[in-house]
């Protein structure tokens, strides 16, 4: 008999899970956050053998001369490299481990003169704080923290969380757009980011890609941005706002990236991108300290620990798309053969379902919801092929220790 239960986001009906991973076909791609409409997602491919796009990526990386990557960036950086003291380059960086091991690895591997820049988080933890501050003086970098108007930020998460089950998209729009505005504004041509978000399940081919794509930072028409999924001329009329208290959300037209000439660049395709070992490097160079406990959701305590919504990120991301922070830590590590899929199994399992309850008051306070409103809402984002209520919970219908056992 078909499964007739209805799927939400355009996700494929059957749940599979990787052969080699603990990721699930649900796994949404990157998107450009103003555009996101959650209608529909694009979701990672796997192959005719049961294995996702990221690790079979991963294969490509361990036949990958690295020693030629490496060269190949010295070269590409000399005409870029500053001869005057000025800054030559951006490394848009929220002071944690990956940032942190890029800019701190161009300055004194490759001989470049970075300037971080941080959007701002909602709300920093201290173990965040003390990082960014870890890179300034620990690290010897130079940061920039950019910090947008609190109250429309606010307002931006709510609607995001409400309408989009994505409390995270405000800051990770102003995370992809803070760089380009900047290199804009000071003329600094060159932005290198750290890993390519394809690393982990974008489509293989994105990863040969040096650039980022200019439609994740660019737009001619700011007004018809979404925002939390509504446009933002409607967020102006709405609240009686001043369309200027946008300025630091409206990303530079094409024709200013154009004129600017600004170039775009990945380190992770020249130096292979491994997060522990970023970890590692960032701890012994720049100061970097992981958190006192694991984050709520998984076992680690070193990923995305700079701000308290976080947790609601990722928990979000649970509910709406069945796979939670667990399996995202999980997933990367068994790929880089850190835990072996047995072990990342055990810690999904174990982990992945767990409420964010640390910071739980915060994050209501912050966006002035009730906690009847927020359950209300994360029920809402519930897709009927993932999620069942029995017992007075809601619970998976697959997970990657049981697939198919939904009854």
């Amino acid at each position: 008999m078909s499964d007739l239960r209805q799927t939400y986001y355009g996700l494929p009906r059957e749940v599979k899970f990787c052969k080699k991973c603990v990721i699930s076909n649900q796994r949404p791609s990157s998107t450009v956050e103003f555009k996101n409409t959650n209608l529909k997602k694009e979701t990672i491919a796997f192959d005719d053998e049961g294995i996702c796009d990221a690790c079979r990526y991963n294969e490509i990386k361990d036949q990958t001369d690295w020693k030629l990557r490496e060269e190949m960036l010295f070269r590409f950086l000399e005409k870029y490299r500053s001869k005057d003291g000025s800054y030559d380059c951006i490394v848009p960086s929220s002071g944690g481990k990956d940032s942190s091991f890029t800019a701190h690895k161009l300055k004194y591997k490759y001989g470049m003169n970075p300037l971080t820049v941080t959007w701002a988080p909602n709300m920093f933890t201290e173990v965040g704080w003390n990082n960014i501050q870890g890179l300034i003086n620990v690290g010897g970098i130079d940061n920039m923290l950019y910090s947008p108007n609190g109250q429309l930020h606010r307002l931006l998460t709510r609607l995001a969380f409400l309408n989009l089950g994505h409390p995270f998209q405000p800051f990770i729009h102003g995370q992809k757009i803070i760089g380009p505005k900047l290199a804009h504004h000071f003329r600094i041509p060159l932005i290198i980011y750290g890993e390519n978000q394809a690393e982990y399940g974008n489509k293989i081919s994105d990863n040969s890609k040096i650039t980022m794509d200019h439609d994740f930072f660019t737009t001619d028409d700011p007004q018809s941005m979404l925002m939390g999924g509504v446009a933002v001329r409607d967020i102006v009329e709405r609240f009686g706002m001043d369309f200027r208290n946008f300025n630091a959300y409206v990303p530079l037209t094409r024709q200013q990236v154009d004129e600017s000439n600004i170039t775009k660049i990945y380190l992770g395709y020249f130096e292979r991108w491994d997060p522990q070992e970023c970890y590692y490097y960032a701890t012994e160079n720049t100061g970097f300290s992981a958190a006192n406990e694991r984050s709520d959701g998984t076992y680690s305590k070193y990923t995305e620990i700079d701000d308290r919504i976080v947790p609601f990120h990722f928990y979000t991301t649970l509910v709406k798309f069945g796979i939670g922070r667990a399996t995202y830590d999980a997933a990367q590590e068994i790929r880089n053969n850190k835990i072996t899929r047995e072990e990342g199994v055990a810690l999904v399992s174990r982990f992945d379902t767990e409420f964010p309850a640390t910071y739980f008051k915060d994050f209501i306070q912050y966006i002035d919801i009730s906690e009847d409103e927020f359950y209300a809402a994360i029920d809402g984002f519930r897709s009927p092929h993932l999620w069942k209520y029995i017992g007075n919970e809601w619970k998976l219908r697959h997970n990657v220790a049981r697939t198919g056992c939904d009854d």
